[in-house]
C-alpha cells in the first residue's frame, strides 16, 4: 500500500488532531494509538486438489479498557497489517461514540474468497479460528462479518471455538445465522443505522425529504441494504456502482428489480432499465446524498472537487482522505463521518451478544427501535459538539469517541 494512501497514517493524523483538542498527555497519546495486541498467523489450508497453501492472517485488538474487543473479519486479497490496525482503532472510537461497552478489534486473511471452493473456504476459516482460539471469546474478543465474510463463516467460527471448549459458546461471534443464536435485524443493521443518521441530518439541515436523489458507491451488504431501505422510504436512487462498473437513471432505479438482477448475475452491470457509466463517474453526478459504501480511500483530492452532493454519508470505513475532507468542508458538504454513520452494525452486534449471553431473544421491531434510539442520540451528540465548538463533524465525532476511551484509561490507570 502506498504511503500516501496508507489508511493508518491518515487515521492517526485525525486522531492526533482530536487528542490535541482534548489536551491528552503525550504518554496517553502513545497508549491510545498503540494496539494492545497484534497477532499474525500462518493459515495453512489443504486445497481441493490436495496441495497445501498458506495464507497470511491477522487479528489486532486495539483497546479493551471499555470492554472486550469487537470487530469484523475480512477476507480480501489486499488485506495488510496497517489496514487491520487502522480498522481496529476505528472500531475502538466507534464503540465509544455510540457508548456500547466494547473496545476495538479487527481481523483479516489475505485471500480472494471468490477463488476458493466452499470446502476450501471452510478449511481456511476453521484453521484461522483455531490459531486465534487463545485470544478470542465472549469476554475477550468477539469477531463479526466484514468484507468477504458472512453468517456462514461466523457459523464455522462458532463451531470451531465451541468444539475446542466442549460446549456451545454463542457469544464468541456476532452476525451468525439466526438458527444459531443470531439477532433479528443484524444483516441490514449497518445500513439501517446509516439511514437513521441521514434522516437526522436532513432534519437539522431543514431539507425536505421528498424527491431527494441518492448515489451509492458499492453494492455489497451495506450499499444494497441502504438502497433498499431508502427506496422503500421514497428516496430516488439514481446511480450505483460496484467493482465491475456503474449504472445511472435520472428518473430513479427500481431497487427491487435491481436486487433480483443482482441475485442472478452477482453484479449490477447489465441491468436493463438504466445507462451504463464508468464506476468512478458516479462521484461527478448531481445528487442530494452520496453514500460511499465500498473500500477505504475512495474520495480523494482528485475527485472531491467534482462531488456535488449536499450530504456525504460514510457507509464504509475511512472512505475519505484528509485532503478530501478539507475540500468537502470548503464546499460546505455536510459529512456524516464513518464512526457515526456506519455504527449500526456494531450496535446490533452488541444486541446479539447480549441476547446470546442471556439466551433471551428480541423481536426485529425491538432491535430496530433500540438501534434508532442509539443512532439518533449519537448523531445529536456529535452535531451539538460540532455546533458548540465550531469544528467539523469528523473531529466532533473523534472528540467524543476518543474522549470516552481516554477517560476509561485514566480511571483504570496503567498497571503496574
Amino acid at each position: 500500500m502506498a504511503s500516501e494512501n496508507n489508511v493508518l497514517k491518515m487515521l492517526l493524523s485525525r486522531v492526533y488532531k482530536a487528542m490535541d483538542l482534548l489536551n491528552i498527555k503525550p504518554g496517553y497519546k502513545k497508549y491510545l494509538c498503540e494496539p494492545r495486541k497484534t497477532i499474525e498467523v500462518a493459515v495453512t489450508v489443504k486445497m481441493d486438489n490436495g496441495d497445501i497453501d498458506i495464507f497470511k492472517g491477522y487479528r489486532v485488538q486495539h483497546n479493551t479498557n471499555r470492554g472486550p474487543a469487537k470487530g469484523g473479519i475480512r477476507y480480501h486479497p489486499d488485506v495488510d497489517i496497517d489496514e487491520i490496525k487502522a480498522l481496529a482503532m476505528i472500531m475502538t472510537w466507534k464503540c465509544a461514540l455510540v457508548n456500547i461497552p466494547f473496545g476495538g478489534a479487527k481481523g483479516g486473511v489475505k485471500v480472494d474468497p471468490e477463488k476458493l471452493s466452499i470446502r476450501e473456504l471452510e478449511n481456511l476459516t476453521r484453521r484461522y479460528t483455531s490459531e486465534l482460539i487463545p485470544n478470542i471469546g465472549p469476554e475477550k474478543d468477539i469477531p463479526a462479518p466484514d468484507m468477504g465474510t458472512n453468517a456462514q463463516v461466523m457459523a464455522w467460527i462458532l463451531d470451531t471455538f465451541s468444539i475446542d471448549r466442549g460446549y456451545i459458546v454463542p457469544g464468541v461471534v456476532t452476525g451468525k445465522p439466526i438458527a444459531l443464536g443470531g439477532s433479528q435485524g443484524r444483516e441490514d443493521a449497518t445500513s439501517r443505522g446509516c439511514v437513521y443518521t441521514i434522516l437526522s441530518a436532513l432534519k437539522v439541515l431543514n431539507i425536505d425529504t421528498t424527491d431527494l436523489d441518492v448515489i451509492i458507491q458499492g453494492f455489497g451488504n451495506v450499499g444494497s441494504n441502504c438502497a433498499k431501505i431508502l427506496y422503500d422510504l421514497g428516496f430516488k436512487v439514481i446511480a450505483i456502482s460496484d467493482v465491475n462498473g456503474g449504472i445511472y437513471n435520472k428518473k430513479g432505479l427500481d431497487i427491487n428489480k435491481l436486487l433480483e438482477h443482482m441475485s442472478k448475475k452477482k453484479t449490477i452491470v447489465g441491468f436493463k432499465e438504466c445507462d451504463s457509466i464508468e464506476g468512478s463517474k458516479i462521484f461527478e453526478l448531481d445528487c442530494d446524498i452520496l453514500i460511499p459504501a465500498a473500500l477505504e480511500n475512495q474520495i480523494t483530492i482528485e475527485n472531491a472537487p467534482k462531488i456535488k452532493a449536499r450530504i456525504v454519508a460514510e457507509g464504509a470505513n475511512a472512505p475519505t482522505t484528509p485532503d478530501a475532507d478539507e475540500i468537502l468542508l470548503d464546499k460546505k458538504v455536510f459529512l456524516i463521518p464513518d464512526i457515526l454513520c456506519n455504527a449500526g452494525g456494531v450496535t446490533v452486534s452488541y444486541f446479539e451478544w447480549v441476547q446470546g449471553n442471556d439466551a433471551y431473544f428480541w423481536s426485529k421491531r425491538r432491535v430496530n427501535l433500540q438501534l434508532r434510539d442509539i443512532m439518533e442520540k449519537a448523531f445529536y451528540e456529535v452535531y451539538n459538539c460540532h455546533k458548540e465548538k465550531n469544528i467539523d463533524m469528523r473531529t466532533a465525532a473523534n472528540l467524543i469517541g476518543i474522549g470516552r476511551v481516554a477517560e476509561a484509561v485514566t480511571l483504570r490507570g496503567i498497571y503496574p
